[in-house]
Formats: C-alpha cells, structure tokens, sequence
C-alpha cells in the first residue's frame, strides 16, 4: 500500500462564479454538442436564493445573457435545458408541461435536460419553491418566443402573412393551401438565434390544455422498474470506492494517528492532507474496512447539549448588525402594554421551542468524481449544481471550465443538500489516486455530518378584547429563522423580529425553512388567545383576518372537514391552522385520538385546503401535500436529534424515528385553482400549518397546552417538561 500525498485544500465561502463565464461556456458546449437546429435567447431577471437561519443566505443574480434554453432538433424533437433539478417534487414532469403548452406540441415531444454545469444555463438552486413561480414563467417565454419565430419561418417560406397561420401538434398550417411544416422541417438543422424580452405573449391559464392537467411522471416507469440510476448507482471503468475518517465529535482536534493496520490491507491507498484523512479500496466493503482499521485519537471540546439549548441559543443571541430582523419598526414599549389598561382585554405570554431534525433522505449524500484530460467532473446529489461547482472550483484552484457538475436525480434533499461535502471529498480521493471514486456516506455520517433543521425558541404575547378583537402582538424567535414570521392577523403595530444565534451543531435549509416554527408558535398563541375568551378557534380566526386567499382556504378547509359539527370530547379532538409562505396559502384541520389509560395519541384525519395560484399539474400538488402532511408527522410529534458535548446520540434510524406507515392518517387534499394568479410553488408551504392544528386538537381533547416540538417523542428530551403523550 502507498500514502498519496494531495494538493492542500482551501474551501472557500460559497459565492457564485462568474455569471458571464457561465454563459459562454455553457453556449459554447450546446452548440458544440448540438450542432444545428432552432436556439432561443433569453434575458434574465434576478432571483431570489434560499433563506434558512444563517446558512445559505442572501441573494444571487441571474446571468444577463441566457442561452441554449430550448432546441428543436430536425426530427422535432424539443430538449429544454434548465438548471432546476428533480428531487422527487416532479418539477420535470410540471416544467416540461408548460413548455408544451407555450410551443402547442404533445407532452411527450419534449425532454428535459436539468442540473448539468456543461450544459444547462446558470442557475442559483432548486430550493424556496422557486421553480414553478421563477422557471416556469422562464421556460413559458422562451417556448412562446420559439413559436412565435417557427410561425416566422413558415410564414417566409410561404410568402404569406403570420396572422393567416396556425400552429398545433408540432406543426405550422396554412389553412387557404392547407400546406404544413413540422417543426423539425422548419429549423432542418439550422441555426436560429432569436433574442426575447419577459414580455412575450403567454397562453393564459384559462385556455391551458397540456398544463393544468394531471399528467403522469415524466420517466416515471424507470423510477419503478429500478431502471434509473441515482448518485449512489454511478460506476466509471476503473472506478475505486472511498471512505473519509472521521472525528468523534464536533470541533474535535487530532491528537494521534495509527494507520499501519490499514497500509497492510490489499489494494488499499491512504490519503492524508492535514487532519483530511481517506481511504480509497477496490470496493465499498474493503474501503470500510481499512477506515475502521484507522486509530486516531481526537480531543472533543466540552459543547452545549440538548439540556440547556433553548437558554443557550438565548443567551447567545446576536444583535445590531446581522442580528434581529423585524418587520415592522420596533414599537415603544408602552404601545405593548396598553391594552393592560383596558379592563377588558386579557393578555397572554407564551414560550414555544422546536428540536433541530435530521433531513434524513432516504439516499445519503453521494458522489462520484473522475480527473481526465485536466477537466474534473462530478456526479453528485445536490439541489444547487452550480453551488458545488463554485465549492470544488474553489477547493482546487481550477478554471470554472474545468469543472462539471452533473446531478442524476437523487433520492430527495429536503433542503438537506445545498452542500457539496460528497463532491469534494470524492474529488480530493480520485485526485490522490489517479482513477475514479465513488464515495457514499453512511445513515450515521448523513445523520451527524449532515447539517441540521435548527432548533429555535420562540416568545410570544398578545392581547385580545373579549370581543375577539386582537390589540397587540409580539412574535420572537430566536436562531431557527425569519420564514414564515410576519402575523397575517389584522393587529396595530404588530412586532415580529428574528435574532440569529451562535449555534451548537450545524444548521441550514430544511423544507419549509423556520415556517412551520414560526406558524406552531403563532398557531398555537391564537388557539391559546381564542380559548382564554372562550371563542371557537375558527371565529377567532375569521375576525381577525381579513386576507382573501387565506379566508378562502380556511373556510374552505372548515367546510370540507365539518368544522361546525365537530365536538371534542377527552379521547377525540379537532384542531385548526392556517398559513402562508412561498406564495401559497394553506389551511389545516386535523383530527386526534387519544387512548384514555396510554395517553397514546395517533392522528385521525387531516384535511388542507391549498391555493398557489394557477395549477399546474393538480395530482402533483396533490402528491406534494399529501407528502408535507406525512412529513410534518415527524416534527410535530416525535423527530429530534438528541446531542451532547459535540456528539449525535441518535445517529441511525433505530434511534431516530420518522413517520411510518402506520402514522399515516386519512388524509384529504382541497385544491382551489386559481387560474387568474400566477402559479406559485408547492414544496413546502404543506407542511407548515399540520403542528400546530395537531397541538391544537389534542388540547381540544386534554386541556394539555403542548409547546415544544416534539410534542410526544418516544423517549423524554433533556431540559424539557416530559410530554404526557406518547405516539
């Protein structure tokens, strides 16, 4: 066996490359590639990236110039490029619809081509339900300005006017001489650029016939046939399998290293730079085998713990600048407490927590990197393609040309994987080694080295009038984020405000950012604020809310569950919520039974009602719903990893539960379709409002306030009051 020494590694902030560099090389590729056919230009728009506690913040521009987003082959057939990628949320099937319907040509015509840096133009990331509002409008302008040049085409061929045209099913009519031309037959493999503005007429959703229609998964057979190869599948002729050392717990530092046991094994190369320590073997079970073989000794300094986490992240609050955020200008503290003066209003003060979770993907991160004719090129799981290449260009001191990054789609993300940890330690490993490696992380590496959902504390308080009128409103959360923050509720001067904090473990993007935090605290405050007047949670609601869209799918959620005929009785309950976030509106009802003598509590039913504007694909949204609602389970009532002194201590899935299908309750999707507002995303806003109309139906039934995330977690968390219920 043999040390490969390496190249020191430096990994550098995240920052995007050089939008303009993009452009040209990605252009540069597609024709390249592609040769002739039709190619259509776009310019971009800024977008907003992902906001998620302190992690991944910020903004990011588009490229100016956009390129090689459609190609129309000379047989027809329509490639889409578009650096969105598929995680499971079916945004290929969705995108592809709307492209079909903007070019007027059967659904099947039309491949897409995502998440590959070569050859897709820039893009920030597929994170913040951003890529049916964001790309979706995109991908409709560039097809609408492709039709429009095809009708052109056909038009000077003809010699006639393009108003006397007809386009559908992939073809140009002439209907006085009945003549057609496919659209492979116009672009016959010739070039065509053609430079557009946002401002390119649309199909309008009212007249949709492709989108707006339940079309089944694009590629769906090869995802339940096994046909489809996810990042962990990739193999590369010569391909050897890595392993990375790691430390026993957080901020650790290495004292002593022994790898003599692991130099003996066969076919097994050592490679070290600095405190990085891997391994490369001719197979997975072998590479295992020499890091185990490994003998290190690392110091783990003395770190919080789930004990004494909620005053932790208190305590360390920060503030001034890149601290507290609010949304409105802080208010005198004498405009807080002057209901206290009217006799007639009551005022409550409440605390909510909510645990850090683990994403926990059903396929761990994963990558595959392979060094050849100076280019490295990467297949990796990732929601941000392009955020791993600017790691790995970074981490190796290359030419943006010299990277690619290519995203088979993986097994779910969840906001879990924005990084490209996998990416560059395969790429440092193959680069040690001279010939490809696959290296796939472990269930306990993803549930520790993986960042979390973060944990936060939220402080609330209110007055309300025994009218049900609300008269003041404070919101504070402390560390898990601003998502979702802002009150919808019709309140003077209501204050809501965020404070980052110094964090114990590892924190960023989770689906639905601190949303579903900030909606269980506020949530719950209004069901508390309703009961303490002895009004129904759903009147108290609809008096102080006077948003449309949100009215709309509360009454419609109410309706469709049989609000007004539901009576809680100490082993049934009904609870309520409604939310907004991402540009959807939602509205929660949930049903809880709780066994008298176990205190077992087991979710019943759930029923939403969901706006986002213009439906796109309605068993899609439908399926995303459902899917947020089974994963709110989890947060809601028993996922929390539990640490301490800079250690997981439920680092496998034994420990760790997440929902089954025996907690699946019915569930009842409500879509209202509003074809008069543009569509908006579906992933994440599903979820934010099952908590807190859970928390609200067991204490329907009990008369036991349920504050901290998990509410029932199958054993105690530490520095918490232990939760009468269990699941």
């Amino acid at each position: 066996m043999s040390t490969l020494p390496i190249e020191p590694v430096e990994l550098a902030p995240l920052d995007p490359v050089n939008p303009l560099h993009c452009f040209q090389l990605d252009r540069r590729n597609f024709l390249k590639l592609f040769g002739g056919g039709l190619l259509v230009c776009l310019t971009g728009e800024r977008a907003l990236a992902q906001e998620s506690g302190r992690a991944f913040g910020g903004r990011q521009q588009v490229p100016a110039d956009v390129s090689a987003w459609i190609h129309i082959d000379a047989d027809g057939h329509v490639s889409v490029f578009t650096g969105k990628v598929e995680v499971g949320q079916n945004i290929r099937t969705s995108l592809a619809q709307l492209v079909a319907e903007e070019l007027m040509l059967p659904f099947d015509a039309i491949t897409m081509v995502m998440g590959d840096t070569d050859l897709v133009p820039y893009d920030a990331g597929t994170f913040g339900s951003q890529s049916t509002p964001q790309m979706g409008p995109r991908l409709r302008t560039m097809a609408a300005a492709a039709r429009q040049a095809l009708i052109e085409l056909a038009a000077r061929q003809w010699s006639v006017d393009t108003a006397s045209l007809t386009i559908a099913d992939g073809k140009v009519t002439n209907p006085a001489s009945r003549q057609s031309l496919s659209y492979g037959q116009l672009t016959r493999g010739e070039k065509l650029v053609a430079t557009v503005s946002s401002s390119a007429p649309l199909i309008p959703a009212s007249a949709w016939k492709i989108a707006g229609t339940p079309v089944p998964k694009a590629n769906g057979r090869e995802f339940v046939t096994g046909k489809h190869k996810y990042p962990s599948d990739i193999s590369l002729p010569g391909m050897l399998f890595g392993k990375v050392l790691r430390p026993t717990g957080f901020n650790a530092t290495l004292d002593s290293l022994d790898t003599a046991a692991a130099e003996k094994m066969p076919g097994v190369k050592l490679v070290r730079d600095g405190d990085f320590i891997g391994v490369v073997a001719p197979d997975a079970y072998t590479a295992e085998q020499a890091i185990t073989a490994i003998k290190a000794k690392w110091t783990v300094p003395t770190q919080p713990s789930n004990q004494n986490i909620f005053e932790y992240l208190k305590n360390n609050a920060e503030s001034g600048r890149g601290g507290a955020r609010s949304n409105a200008a802080p208010q005198p503290a004498a405009a807080l407490a002057a209901p206290s003066t009217d006799p007639a209003a009551i005022q409550l003060a409440q605390q909510y927590t909510v645990q850090y979770i683990a994403h926990a993907p059903l396929e761990p991160r994963a990558a595959v990197a392979q060094w050849k004719d100076g280019k490295l090129t990467v297949w990796t799981g990732t929601q941000r393609p392009f955020g791993v290449k600017d790691e790995l260009v970074a981490a190796f001191h290359l030419d943006p040309a010299q990277v690619r990054v290519i995203q088979p789609d993986m097994g779910s993300g969840y906001g879990g994987k924005h990084t490209g940890d996998a990416a560059v330690e395969a790429a440092r490993l193959a680069k040690a080694a001279g010939q490809p490696v696959r290296l796939v992380w472990t269930r306990e590496e993803e549930f520790t080295w993986a960042y979390f959902r973060p944990g936060g504390l939220m402080e609330l308080k209110g007055s309300v009038l025994r009218d049900g009128t609300l008269v003041a409103w404070e919101h504070t959360n402390y560390n898990s984020g601003n998502a979702g923050l802002p009150t919808p509720y019709n309140v003077a001067n209501p204050v809501t405000q965020y404070h980052a904090s110094k964090t114990p473990l590892r924190q960023g993007s989770y689906r639905a950012l601190a949303s579903t935090a900030n909606h269980f605290a506020r949530e719950s405050f209004m069901d508390e604020l309703a009961h303490s007047i002895g009004m129904d949670p759903l009147a108290f609601r609809r008096k102080n809310l006077t948003e449309p869209r949100l009215l709309a799918v509360l009454n419609a959620a109410a309706d469709k569950f049989g609000w007004a005929a539901s009576r809680s009785t100490p082993t049934r309950g009904f609870g309520i919520a409604c939310g907004m976030e991402k540009g959807g509106h939602v509205a929660t009802c949930a049903e809880v039974a709780i066994d008298a003598a176990s205190k077992k509590v087991r979710i019943v039913r759930v029923v939403s009602a969901w706006e986002s504007g213009a439906v796109v694909n309605p068993d899609g949204l439908r399926n995303q719903n459902m899917g947020a609602i089974v994963q709110g389970i989890g947060g809601a009532l028993f996922e929390a990893i539990r640490f301490s002194d800079g250690r997981i201590l439920n680092p496998h899935f034994e420990s760790y539960r997440i929902p089954r299908f025996s907690d699946t309750p019915q569930v009842e999707i409500v879509i209202l379709d509003r074809k008069d507002i543009a569509s908006a995303g579906a992933g994440e806003t599903g979820l934010v409002c099952l908590a807190p109309a859970v928390g609200n139906a067991i204490f329907a039934a009990t008369g036991a306030r349920l504050r901290d995330m998990p509410m029932a977690p199958s054993t105690p968390l530490p520095g918490l009051a232990p939760s009468p219920f269990t699941t």
